[in-house]
């Protein structure tokens, strides 16, 4: 167990559910257990080392990593996080809903990769495309969307896009990509077959691959 020593007061902030089992299996709260002390954290170091230190305990979900870390106030999350919340009004979740995103990891994964600027035309272009449909916002299409943005650049047309891709809903489109190429390079090429159509200007799959 890990517990910060602050203020006067004792704060178990790793361990909680091991206390629970312990007191039930011995009858008592009182039962003595090892425990880390830490002394005088602030409570953002204490979500930032529960955050990292879950890596090599056991598997944490993403959506619970991403929460420790948004708690630690670290930059990624804390960008992410209100891109998605803040700019575009929607939820980051560990279950599915309306209007909410549980593919945080592919949310982390387009930042690091590709930087903000991309992560918010992505969800920009994702929303203004399938208007928040079932699958749109999820990791497979949000990936594929940050791709083919930072191939293309200023070339891919979202004006196109929307009228082109738009036309299909994102489970179309997934069962296309599963036909044509393994991840996300099959959903980019099921997009791109669909944006060129009949344009002059057509999009080559090369520059993705």
């Amino acid at each position: 167990m890990k517990v910060s020593h602050r203020d006067g007061q004792n704060y178990v902030f790793d361990g909680q559910h091991t206390i629970e089992m312990i007191a039930s299996m011995s009858g008592s709260r009182d039962t003595p257990v090892w425990c880390m002390v830490y002394d005088d954290l602030q409570y953002q170091e204490e979500a930032h080392i529960f955050a990292e230190q879950q890596k090599h305990v056991k598997a944490l979900v993403p959506f619970e990593m991403f929460t420790a870390h948004v708690e630690a106030g670290d930059n990624m999350q804390m960008m992410i996080h209100h891109l998605v919340t803040d700019v575009y009004k929607l939820k980051i979740s560990g279950s599915r809903a309306p209007g909410t995103i549980c593919a945080v990891s592919a949310l982390e994964f387009i930042y690091e990769r590709y930087g903000y600027e991309v992560l918010d035309r992505t969800l920009r272009l994702s929303l203004s495309t399938w208007e928040g449909e079932d699958l749109s916002l999820s990791a497979s299409i949000l990936k594929t969307v940050a791709l083919l943005i930072s191939a293309f650049g200023s070339n891919l047309d979202e004006e196109s896009f929307r009228d082109r891709v738009g036309k299909y809903t994102a489970k179309a489109i997934s069962r296309t990509a599963r036909d044509r190429r393994p991840g996300i390079y099959g959903y980019a090429e099921a997009m791109l077959i669909l944006y060129n159509g009949k344009n002059k200007k057509k999009l080559s799959m090369r520059k993705v691959l």
